[in-house]
């Protein structure tokens, strides 16, 4: 039926056919990722609320003729989009280039011939895979779709990447299974994703890629996630500025067709006014930052997919890891070997190392380390004077692995073991003490039966050993010289492993990362409480926790977390620091309860399948270039090294963003809605235009070009320690006390002006549009200084050299255009000497004030930025 079904035989498919049903059915990978097309970074590039404003002025300006005004917003935006583009393709492209090295390996027969048909065992990548194809597996392997067992010798599973279940589970071909079994249990049917524990055999392969049950499973995640605090608080800022530009034009131009009557120069004047208004750099400084960011990223040995991504690690306060690889080095260093009263015994790691030689399956870590120690420790146990005979491989049901070897009769080999054919059993405690009927005692130099006593012994030692954060696995023995073992016998574990020696255990250790305490200090110096989200044990977890310098005070497990309710499950979620045994789904619920409860930016360091829920979920997915495929493709950051010194410096720069963007944003409105304010009782005052279009538009571009180099500020130290976050109701606040001190400057300058250069009472035009296009823009570009600091401005803190430059050569030019023929041409005039005194008389009281009101505002709110 199996074989009808998918439309194969016996013999697997020809090439041909392969080939045919690889282009019908598309490359055999999971969950249809695909990475973003060119067109759809683009359109995410230019969707931007402020570059919509800019085209819809920038298409006014041409109505009304202002072409060169329409001409400067269009660049503006063009330059934005560009940026972003160019970063995020880049970034998609490194990605995409990074998953075409990783290569899944899988045998599978396919058959040759035209008469005689060849049956052929060949290797071809995962992704070639077809449904109708025979694949062979051995342990390590992963299932490359959805398979039908055909044949299995000792198959056992581990489904963990799809139920979080820890424990594997047998598969056999020949279960015969009734349509009421529930799909997970299906003991003839393995699935895309699981991979091989112990055993070989051969399937069918049913369904590839999106077709499978895994893509089933993970089809919600994927999806784009949900705006952040920062782009909601964007969004929030267009609205207001979008409603006050309509209200403020309207009235600009109503009194500016009242006064002087002319249609058509009044809309011109009021679009000038909403250009004005227009924090037009606001794209770009946000692109521009971001891109910084991800290239000073690229540096750490990041790839950085998403730009976003960038500046939620600058608002990140909680961060989840998994132990293995990222706290520990993910390999085991075998420590100790001792017996069952708790002391050193040599004759326990020599047949520990004597099974771990022989068996013939899967070399796993643990044995890796059993032999490593025994080489580097210059014991000489000579594995050649014996033979194996026979072995039952490990699997998941018996835990446990053993092997039946022989040694010739000789004086060398009787002075270590009485016998010369035995069994040699080692795996989990638990599961080697139930075979055990007998615990040797080498202080009497006898085998005694296994007595309650002698248990509880046992189990108070490994408990020892297992509160320091050891691994255990125990090591029995059986003597077969008088027995008869057929292969009859074989086929029944139980009968072969029974009754045997109980000789000790061997302790092993996960030794921790020497950077991982380092980083994780600098992480909770930068405000970031590190998470462990875990699927091993509780005591080993919270060993590996103390070592590195993360707080045990408050843990729990997976199964406790599962016993409560929705109330306490957030509130042990909020306060707990290992959540230890936990599953796929319970991840996500942990990601999920800080995000929705507490309001926290979560960030998820996982490389797993099982991490792809909580990958996706998590306002930061962080993931390594080694990590399963469906974890690189749903992370925003790909680390080339899983170190967490790299993200410290994530951390770091994401706060240096967000805080360049912030500076931007808070001169921006304060500056421009001070200057409209100004130009409103300015015009209603003089009955005339304080500036003419052009005179605006230049002055706006100056001011605009300057802003340029805010990306490349400093950050003061004391605001990149602590999580930065987006705060609409900071804003109002902010201009509500900044505001009016721009704006009392504007007036100031009215004012001197009028009674100072005034002949009878009558103001030049020229002249005072002149002075005012001087005292704005230098208004506009000296105001950072003042608001990127807390501190005193060029006296307790000075901005990086870029910003410096960048204010010199702009004031330079607005102070030189009114003196040049260009200014002559737009109208403008010289300007005496003591009008520049008057300025330098303005602008340090303005600082002084400004000043007072910061430090204010600082005392009454807490923060500046």
């Amino acid at each position: 039926m199996a074989f009808e079904y998918v439309r194969s035989t016996e013999r697997g498919l020809s090439f041909t056919e392969a080939e045919k049903r690889l282009k019908e059915n598309g490359p055999n990978t999971p969950l249809e990722y695909t990475f973003p097309s060119s067109w759809h970074l683009l359109w995410s590039a230019f969707f931007h609320p402020f570059n919509i404003i800019l085209i819809v002025l920038s298409a006014l300006s041409y109505i009304t003729s202002d072409n060169p005004n329409g001409c400067i917003m269009l660049i503006l935006v063009f330059i934005s989009v560009s940026l972003r583009f160019y970063q995020e393709y880049g970034s998609s492209k490194a990605a995409m280039q990074l998953s075409e090295y990783v290569r899944s390996p899988v045998k599978v027969q396919r058959c040759a011939g035209r008469v005689v048909q060849t049956e052929l065992i060949v290797q071809v990548d995962q992704r070639d895979v077809v449904p109708g194809d025979i694949v062979i597996f051995e342990p390590g392997d992963l299932f490359p779709g959805d398979v039908r067992l055909l044949t299995s010798k000792h198959l056992v599973v581990s489904q963990s990447s799809l139920t979080g279940e820890s424990w594997p589970t047998e598969k056999t071909a020949d279960a015969r299974e009734d349509r009421s079994t529930p799909l997970l249990e299906l003991k003839n049917i393995c699935f895309m994703g699981t991979n091989v524990v112990s055993g070989t055999g051969t399937g069918l392969v049913v369904s590839t890629g999106s077709k499978t049950y895994i893509s089933a499973v993970f089809s919600t995640i994927g999806k784009h996630k949900p705006a952040d605090s920062f782009e909601k608080g964007i969004r929030h800022i267009s609205y207001v500025l979008v409603g006050v530009m309509l209200l403020v034009v309207t009235i600009m131009i109503l009194v500016e067709y009242f006064t002087f009557y002319d249609l058509s120069e009044s809309t011109l004047f009021g679009i000038s006014v909403a250009c004005a208004l227009t924090p037009q750099m606001l794209p770009l400084i946000i692109n521009t930052s971001l891109a910084k960011g991800a290239l000073a990223m690229a540096m750490e040995r990041c790839i950085v997919k998403s730009l976003s991504a960038i500046r939620d690690m600058g608002s990140m306060d909680i961060l989840c890891i998994d132990k293995t690889g990222t706290l520990t080095m993910n390999r085991a260093i075998m420590v100790n070997h001792l017996d069952s009263w708790g002391a050193p015994r040599e004759k326990v790691l020599h047949f520990a190392f004597l099974n771990s030689y022989f068996k013939s399956d899967q070399k796993y870590p643990l044995d890796d380390a059993i032999l490593a120690f025994v080489y580097t420790n210059g014991y000489r146990f000579q594995p050649s004077k014996w033979r194996k005979t026979d072995e039952i491989p490990f699997d998941f049901m018996r835990r446990r692995v053993s092997v039946i070897l022989e040694t010739e009769s000789n004086p060398e080999v009787r002075n270590i073991q009485p016998f010369y054919r035995f069994i040699i059993t080692k795996g989990a405690l638990e599961d080697v003490l139930k075979v055990c009927s007998y615990v040797e005692n080498v202080d009497m130099g006898e085998i005694t039966a296994v007595s309650a006593e002698h248990h509880h012994r046992i189990l108070n030692v490994v408990e020892e050993l297992r509160n320091e954060g050891l691994r255990i696995i125990g090591v029995a023995i059986k003597n077969l010289q008088q027995t008869k073992i057929s292969k009859q016998n074989m086929e029944n574990e139980d009968d072969v492993e029974s009754d045997m020696v109980f000789l000790g255990v061997i302790a092993f250790f996960d030794p921790p990362k020497d950077s991982a305490k380092e980083a994780l200090w600098r992480l909770a110096e930068k405000g970031v409480k590190a998470k462990v989200l875990t699927g091993d044990s509780l005591s080993l977890a919270i060993k590996i926790c103390k070592e590195v310098g993360i707080r045990t005070t408050h843990v729990t497990t997976g199964p406790e977390l599962e016993q409560l309710n929705q109330e306490a499950f957030h509130e042990k979620v909020k306060k707990a620091t290992v959540l230890a045994r936990l599953t796929p789904s319970q991840k996500l619920r942990v990601v999920q309860s800080l995000q929705s409860v507490g309001n926290h930016v979560v960030g998820f360091l996982g490389d797993g399948i099982n991490d792809s829920l909580a990958l996706d979920a998590a306002n930061v997915g962080i993931s390594v270039d080694s990590a399963a495929s469906v974890a690189k493709d749903l992370a925003d950051i790909i680390l080339l090294e899983k170190d967490l010194n790299v993200l410290v410096a994530g951390v770091e720069q994401g706060r240096l963003t967000f805080g360049n963007t912030m500076k931007y944003i808070k001169l921006s409105v304060i500056a421009n809605l001070g200057s409209v304010i100004s130009l409103f009782i300015v015009t209603l005052a003089l009955r005339f235009e304080p500036l003419t279009p052009i005179q605006l538009l230049v002055q706006n571009f100056l001011y605009s070009v300057g802003q340029i180099a805010i990306p490349w500020d400093r950050m003061e130290e004391d605001y990149v320690k602590i999580p930065q976050k987006w705060s609409v109701k900071s804003l109002p606040m902010f201009i509500l006390w900044n505001g009016p001190v721009c704006t009392l400057c504007d007036v100031a300058t009215l004012l001197f002006v009028w009674f100072y250069y005034s002949s009878g009472g009558k103001l030049d035009e020229s002249f005072f549009r002149s002075a005012y296009f001087i005292q704005g823009l230098l208004m506009q570009t000296l105001i950072f200084h003042l608001i990127r600091t807390e501190k005193i401005p060029f006296i307790m803190e000075i901005a990086s050299w870029p910003v410096l430059a960048s204010t010199v050569v702009i004031s330079a030019i607005g102070i030189a255009i009114p003196f040049s023929i260009i200014g002559h041409f737009m109208g403008f005039t010289d300007l005496p000497l003591s009008y520049f005194g008057f300025l330098v008389v303005l602008f340090v009281g303005y600082f002084t004030v400004g000043q007072i009101v910061k430090r204010v505002y600082i005392m009454v709110y807490k923060k500046w930025l």
